[in-house]
């Protein structure tokens, strides 16, 4: 088979991978995709940093035999903690991570806070502190880490009561403040998208999907692997937990709005 109709590969932790996926179908209709998602060990945002690595290859592996072209780590915990390591262990194969959108964030130039959601390891890794140090040196920013969101979406648990009530616990002590921006960076958090536009209002929400499968992108036409059939390309989809169950609610989470 030649390289440019091979398939794209995503991972993450569990089904917060198919938000980026769903960004991919849009961009690059044409490409074949496949996802799995490790539910069976999520969530990876509270698991040590040498956990996380081996969950991660274990995943990255699953896709390689698949003969994926590229690797999209569609979760922002592995990225932070496995990125450098697997590009230098798969290099024929292009792996693209996704990291919080604190630029895009910045760059609204609004009045107001900048919250970011995202998981206890995301947020004390040194690749995130970089990206403050890049872009939000002179804003003030607030750490949200929401753990137990992921927990929720991994449920199916996408409005209602449970998650209302969760939100607005973290939110509360900012409610009063002048938020400009919300930072989305987990991969499973913009399935939460309304529930969390319903609390911060006019506040711009933000996730690193888009600029992901633009670097996707760009990374495949360099490599003069963009797949030029005519044909609306296939969707694979794989978990860990191999029930009906998650299967259902991944191609739930596919059809669902995203707004």
């Amino acid at each position: 088979m030649q390289e440019k109709y091979k398939p794209i590969g995503f991972m993450d932790s569990g089904v917060g991978g198919l938000s980026v996926m769903k960004e991919a179908i849009k961009a690059l209709p044409q490409e074949n995709l496949i996802h799995f998602g490790d539910s069976k060990n999520a969530p990876y945002g509270i698991k040590t940093d040498e956990e996380i690595k081996k969950l991660t290859f274990s995943a990255v592996e699953f896709l390689i035999k698949k003969q994926c072209k590229a690797i999209v780590i569609a979760c922002n915990t592995a990225t932070s903690v496995a990125i450098n390591d697997l590009r230098e262990i798969y290099k024929e194969v292009p792996i693209i991570g996704i990291e919080p959108a604190v630029k895009p964030a910045v760059e609204l130039n609004e009045d107001g806070k900048i919250i970011v959601m995202a998981t206890p390891v995301t947020l004390k890794k040194e690749k995130f502190n970089h990206l403050l140090e890049m872009y939000g040196s002179d804003r003030e920013i607030i750490f949200l880490p929401c753990p137990e969101l992921v927990e929720l979406i991994e449920r199916g648990v996408l409005e209602g009561e449970e998650l209302d009530n969760y939100l607005l616990s973290k939110f509360k002590p900012y409610l009063n403040d002048k938020i400009s921006a919300v930072v989305l960076g987990c991969t499973h958090y913009p399935f939460a998208k309304k529930a969390i536009k319903k609390i911060v209002g006019d506040a711009k929400i933000i996730d690193g999907s888009y600029g992901t499968v633009k670097q996707l992108k760009n990374i495949l036409m360099r490599r003069d692997e963009l797949n030029d059939s005519n044909s609306k390309g296939t969707i694979e989809i794989f978990n860990s937990l191999n029930s009906n169950d998650i299967l259902e609610l991944c191609n739930m989470l596919l059809s669902a709005e995203v707004e």
